[in-house]
């Protein structure tokens, strides 16, 4: 279930609300039972094998309009 993070305008607290894609833009009242809060825009960090290539391997390297691999 998705996570979305919050912060209430009245005490400065922020906090995380798990609940499910189709209530994402619903209102949550903070902790200390305000009301008055902001849904914060979150980063999300995508993890891999590494490299830009399928597969995983390392990204290519070189000039040239297609990385040099290909002699053009």
């Amino acid at each position: 279930m998705p996570r979305y993070e919050f912060r209430c305008r009245a005490c400065g607290d922020t906090f995380e609300v798990n609940r499910p894609m189709s209530e994402a833009g619903a209102p949550a009242s903070c902790p200390q039972g305000h009301g008055d809060t902001v849904k914060l825009l979150s980063t999300v960090a995508v993890t891999g094998r590494g490299g830009g290539v399928p597969g995983g391997g390392p990204a290519p390297t070189g000039g040239g309009c297609c990385g040099g691999g290909c002699g053009c």
